[in-house]
């Protein structure tokens, strides 16, 4: 190549060499502002589009713009109020229909697996619709249940704004370009695709499951039998479909009819029949216990061991302290054995484990969970930290704790979690049960009623004297303890009860 040529092409190839020098960050900048400016005007140009989604993950939210003319707003879906919480039940609104709403204000009663707990809102707004009234059972997490905005001007737009509409709004949008994937009804003859009047390919078994009509009814005219869009179009004609419709169109309205149904009866209501029995509905926390307990008594290798404990000293000492304490507690034996078993768990920290699955997790700390009867079923609050309070804390803590549990007032930190369960029935005069531990505890301690009973003693002119007697048993999990460790908890377990004084040290 001559020397005049190599001068020609230089500015060409300084040029080209300056644009491979050019950094790719910079392009791919510029790439993604172009992108920017693309979809802000296509934005624009469709503001009937949803152009905003965004998830409020506290309040379970989605606020988005609608797309049949509502203005902005947000559906507040069913919060997870507790770990295992899939489904939830809706108890008493707390706000109506425009009213305003506030940070930390109180939407509604939420009836969980664990218990009836209130669903705080965390954003400003205003109510502008009810979803899911009163008593509506079983909804899934995230289904919708109410309707925010941020003007309350906006509040008239959404009165006639239906649970359809909200699904449809919560579900992504589709693509426009994408095709629909063809629909084959099963164990019906292959159809050959057709178009409808706006070109868009679509089989004739699509149609028929539009219209609610069983292929096996219809007779194909295409080759082979095939069935073809003129043979749909007949048999639409023809009103054989007409028996059909009514069925057909029974279901899509037994969800709907659900809802009024559900808000005249707040709280699931006996069936009596006729048959001289009466069928009670499930609430979300039997079904739980059901579950838990079958779970727990079917897969946890259970052992029992039971002790019988002299009770006088700890009655005197009980009898002694309340005088002293002028109305200010009333201490109950409740409140010495949940105490004395903490001080054993101290001592044999084995039984205060919990059975992980791949590992055994032993507690630093007695978190005791009392089993409390309440309205709705069996709910455990738990006493932290057993082990560093006295028995005047542990008194007052177990009252306030109880009585919430029975309002449906506990948080969801307060009735999970734990590391062993104490179950008392003694105030029922039962004498002594067995217990079902409560996963991943690895015990649970069942305590009966104290009971007079006669026993030998050779100080005594008559040979024996009468004592208050108690009988307790430890339900075990032989994976985590095995029997002479639970032995041993029951035998200091026995001790502080006996020596009730070494409780205060």
């Amino acid at each position: 190549m001559s020397a005049a040529n190599k001068t020609a092409q230089l500015p060409r190839l300084l040029s080209r060499a300056t644009k491979l020098a050019t950094p790719a960050t910079a392009r791919l900048a510029a790439i993604r502002a172009s992108a920017r400016q693309f979809s802000t005007v296509r934005v624009s140009a469709t503001p009937s589009v949803r152009v905003q989604q965004r998830y409020a993950k506290p309040n379970r939210a989605l606020r988005q713009y609608s797309s049949k003319s509502y203005p902005d707003h947000q559906i507040v879906g069913m919060p997870a109020l507790s770990p295992t919480m899939t489904q939830g039940n809706v108890g008493q609104w707390q706000k109506s229909v425009g009213d305003k709403i506030e940070p930390g204000d109180v939407l509604v009663e939420i009836e969980t697996d664990k218990a009836q707990m209130d669903f705080e809102f965390q954003e400003e707004g205003y109510l502008a619709k009810i979803l899911a009234p009163t008593g509506t059972k079983d909804l899934s997490i995230d289904s919708p249940v109410a309707i925010i905005v941020e003007d309350e001007a906006d509040v008239a737009a959404f009165a006639d704004y239906t649970l359809d509409a909200a699904k449809s709004e919560a579900k992504p949008a589709e693509p426009a370009a994408q095709p629909a994937p063809p629909a084959q009804a099963e164990s019906a003859p292959a159809t050959p695709a057709c178009r409808d009047q706006a070109g868009t390919k679509r089989r004739p078994g699509t149609m028929a499951k539009e219209k609610g009509i069983d292929l096996k009814q219809v007779k194909g005219s295409g080759p082979r039998g095939r069935i073809v869009k003129a043979d749909i179009e007949s048999y639409v004609a023809s009103g054989a479909t007409a028996k059909a419709a009514p069925a057909a169109a029974a279901a899509p309205e037994a969800p709907a009819a659900k809802a009024p149904a559900a808000a005249k009866a707040p709280a699931a209501a006996p069936t009596a029949t006729s048959a001289g029995f009466t069928d009670i509905p499930l609430t979300n926390m039997r079904k739980v216990i059901a579950e838990r307990l079958t779970v727990a008594k079917s897969t946890v290798p259970h052992y029992y061991l039971t002790q019988n404990i002299t009770m006088d000293n700890v009655m005197k000492l009980r009898k002694s302290l309340n005088e002293a304490a002028n109305g200010v507690y009333k201490l109950s034996l409740n409140d010495f054995i949940i105490k004395a078993a903490a001080s054993a768990l101290r001592d044999v920290p084995e039984v205060n484990s919990s059975w992980q699955g791949e590992f055994i997790r032993q507690h630093h700390h007695a978190d005791i969970a009392v089993a409390a009867a309440t309205p709705a079923g069996l709910i455990t609050p738990i006493v932290k930290t057993c082990d560093a309070k006295g028995l005047k804390s542990i008194s007052s803590e177990v009252r306030d704790l109880v009585a919430r549990a029975r309002a449906n007032k506990l948080k969801p930190e307060e009735f999970q979690g734990g590391s062993f369960t104490i179950s008392n029935l003694g105030m029922f005069g039962i004498s002594s049960f067995s217990a079902i531990i409560n996963p991943p505890h690895a015990a649970i301690l069942s305590v009966g009623t104290t009971e007079t009973r006669l026993v030998l003693d050779e100080s005594s002119e008559k040979g024996f004297k009468a004592v208050e007697n108690m009988s307790v048993q430890l339900s075990a999990d032989h994976r985590v303890a095995d029997g002479a460790v639970g032995a041993q908890f029951l035998k200091a377990f026995k001790g502080y009860l006996e020596n009730p004084l070494t409780l205060l040290l």
